[in-house]
């Protein structure tokens, strides 16, 4: 059975990847910041590895592929903090994993990007991670690309919106997506360290305009829908405005989301949970 190797994996999907490597009875080694977000019934486990490391600084993961089969990466960042910009991390900290994964002789590396990442990457997260990306396409080594089109975690902010009682979207609501639950993504991921493909576009098993989004959270909340439509030119004046007051820790994510939420951001659908679901996960 391959070694794999996961940074990332006190994320989100990285804690979903984590539980799948295991389950399939892959021997699996993470890099981590603070091996106390780590579930102890994880940490019991006779297969994980534990190593405490920052990859952003070069010197802390030295040899860390050694004996590696197979490197996967989740590392990104969403909210930027601690100072770092997308650059820091979403392209040099991968890069100084993926240098380590070179000199190791480490068989392939998966790295999970964003869909359509090279058509936006004049934003500046996708820029990061596709100047990743063509680096990993360089590096001589086999690698996979995963291209989620959003995770569950990205809409739970409908379901928060629709807790206080109104959920505002863009122009008529009717953008179309399909996010994917962290579990199903896994097992794409996961997949994907035996098949042979180069690049993996997937989103969920639903096709929802946000209108549609937003009912199921407040279905899920026994509320009644109120729905607020922001216009178009709102959203530019907004991302104009941000851009010219804030500094790019602040505009990063936020240029992000609202470029992203004023499209259809449509995948090859996969997997089995539901928004309604996972609404249902939240409220608990």
């Amino acid at each position: 059975m391959k070694k794999v190797l996961l940074a990332g994996a006190t994320g989100y999907l990285g804690g979903f990847i984590l539980k799948e490597l295991l389950k399939r009875n892959y021997r699996t080694k993470i890099l981590v910041r603070n091996s106390e977000k780590i579930d102890r019934e994880l940490k019991d486990n006779s297969l994980l590895q534990i190593t405490d490391s920052e990859i952003t600084h070069p010197g802390t993961i030295s040899k860390c592929c050694s004996g590696i089969d197979v490197v996967v990466s989740t590392v990104g960042i969403t909210k930027q903090k601690d100072g770092l910009t997308y650059m820091d991390v979403d392209y040099r900290a991968n890069k100084n994993l993926l240098n380590e994964a070179v000199k190791s002789g480490v068989k392939k590396f998966i790295y999970v990007s964003v869909l359509n990442g090279k058509k936006l990457k004049h934003l500046k997260i996708c820029e990061a991670k596709e100047k990743f990306v063509e680096e990993l396409q360089k590096s001589g080594l086999k690698y996979c690309v995963v291209r989620p089109n959003g995770f569950f975690s990205d809409i739970s902010e409908f379901y928060r919106m629709a807790e206080k009682g109104c959920i505002f979207l863009f122009d008529h609501g009717e953008f179309k997506s399909n996010p994917i639950h962290g579990s199903d993504l896994a097992d794409v991921c996961v997949d994907s360290i035996e098949d042979d493909v180069n690049e993996i576009e997937v989103g969920g098993p639903e096709l929802l305009t946000q209108n549609e989004i937003a009912s199921a959270a407040f279905k899920v909340l026994n509320k009644k829908p109120r729905i607020i439509y922001i216009p178009e030119w709102v959203r530019k004046l907004i991302l104009s405005f941000v851009k010219t007051f804030t500094g790019l820790k602040t505009y990063g994510p936020i240029e992000f989301f609202l470029t992203v939420l004023a499209m259809d951001f449509i995948a090859p659908k996969y997997g089995r949970f539901t928004v309604y679901e996972f609404f249902r996960e939240l409220k608990g």
